[in-house]
């Protein structure tokens, strides 16, 4: 079962990744033939753009549309002109635009107010986008462009209105959690039908036996016994007490999941570099290899990478990925002079997570090629946002946010433990089995 949660957790993950390209529709229906007709209508509006901006066109000849504000917003966004890009995407929403035009001058506005800085700008563009047009939360989960949005409390808190799934904002994502859920879980519904039934059957008992309780009391000579009724009574009752309780304590728990699997599905999406240069998200090394998180301050993290080395080769077999996280190198992140989140070289050097995501992941090429450029400890891309996710790990777990802590991932990518401090490289080898062994293909 844990392997269909994973194939299907990996299988929702792989649909919601977002072209940088061709950003200006990023939430047509998820399936790959409309995936693919998505990007074919954003290339052609985008071309236009491109042909409009040219010398071949007077200004006088040039209407201005909300569709050419998107566009030449995109252009100039592109080239590091944030505040000129600002304004046309503003211009477009003034245009009456349509519903695919709306969503994608909001959504870049907001890409455009998390680059300098403005996480309630940004919020407020993504809640109506998200509520008025039917922008999915995935995508704002897997836009590089959104980097330095996801590591402030703005994000938390829409992350939280998703996960919740109110009236209009972000129910899909909710159905999405909800879908892993029941996979995760699968006998919730079942537990749930009983405590309704039993519930129902215990409330019609004691509709019956409450006036008997009475009679009892009441005496007389057709009066029933009033120990067994009482007793009747109370276990009725005290059946129903219990069934509610446990309904509650389910719902309680499903909730619990909920927020798991979302903790899970943003740090799916944390970047690192790795030793060959090239930009990867957790996701993608899937199967391939576990990370263990080392966060703390310098002087710890270099000391347990330092320790790390007397076990290199045993820790390699076991496909052991360091990634250290040092606290406050975040705030110190510098701003890119052009555009915003990975630079273009690292951008072009993420595979594309879209229509054929499932055929790239399970080619044995591909992973060949990553299994390949794994070595042995990885850089974290986007500080601020590891930091972030790390400190919400931490409260899950009831550690005070900021303390060092060291967390080893599965090999399908979820948490397999954590603790204080800096872990015993020598527990780690004993514990993990090599990557060739029964155990580990039964974890993936």
């Amino acid at each position: 079962m844990a392997v269909v949660a994973v194939a299907l957790h990996q299988h929702l993950l792989a649909f919601s990744q977002y072209n940088k390209k061709t950003r200006i529709a990023p939430s047509l229906p998820y399936n790959s033939i409309l995936l693919r007709s998505q990007r074919h209508i954003q290339f052609s509006l985008i071309s236009c753009s491109s042909s409009s901006s040219s010398s071949s066109q007077t200004p006088e000849a040039s209407t201005e549309t909300a569709e050419s504000c998107v566009n030449l917003g995109l252009e100039l966004f592109s080239k590091g002109r944030v505040k000129d890009a600002l304004s046309q995407f503003e211009t477009a929403l003034s245009l009456n635009p349509n519903p695919v035009e709306a969503q994608a001058a909001l959504y870049n506005k907001a890409c455009c107010h998390a680059y300098r800085g403005e996480g309630k700008k940004a919020a407020d563009c993504l809640r109506i986008a998200l509520r008025e047009y039917n922008l999915k939360f995935g995508t704002i989960l897997n836009d590089p462009d959104l980097a330095s949005f996801r590591a402030l409390p703005e994000f938390k808190e829409l992350q939280e209105e998703a996960r919740l799934g109110g009236e209009d904002i972000g129910y899909s994502f909710r159905r999405d959690l909800k879908l892993i859920s029941e996979v995760q879980a699968p006998f919730r519904g079942v537990r749930r039908f009983f405590y309704i039934a039993f519930t129902a059957a215990a409330g019609i008992s004691t509709l019956f036996t409450v006036p008997r309780l009475f009679r009892a009391i009441k005496g007389g000579d057709d009066a029933p016994y009033l120990w067994e009724t009482a007793g009747n009574a109370a276990i009725n009752i005290g059946g129903i007490i219990l069934l509610v309780a446990l309904f509650f304590w389910d719902n309680k728990k499903e909730e619990e999941q909920l927020t798991q699997i979302s903790r899970d599905e943003t740090l799916s999406r944390l970047p690192l570099r790795l030793s060959t240069n090239r930009i990867v998200e957790l996701v993608q090394l899937r199967d391939t290899a576990r990370p263990v998180i080392l966060a703390g301050n310098k002087e710890t993290v270099s000391l347990a990478l330092q320790r790390a080395e007397r076990f290199r080769t045993e820790l390699l077999r076991r496909g052991v990925l360091l990634v250290p996280v040092i606290w406050g190198e975040g705030k110190e992140a510098k701003i890119e002079k052009k555009g915003f989140g990975f630079p273009q070289k690292a951008a072009a050097a993420l595979p594309s997570i879209g229509e054929d995501f499932e055929k790239r992941a399970q080619s044995i090429t591909a992973r060949s090629k990553l299994k390949a450029e794994i070595r042995f400890k990885a850089e974290v891309v986007s500080p601020a946002e590891w930091e972030r996710w790390i400190k919400d790990q931490q409260k899950s777990e009831g550690v005070t946010p900021g303390e060092d802590v060291y967390i080893i991932l599965r090999l399908d990518g979820r948490v397999r433990r954590s603790g204080k401090g800096m872990p015993d490289w020598q527990q780690i080898v004993q514990e993990l089995p090599p990557m060739e062994a029964l155990l580990s293909k039964l974890e993936r």
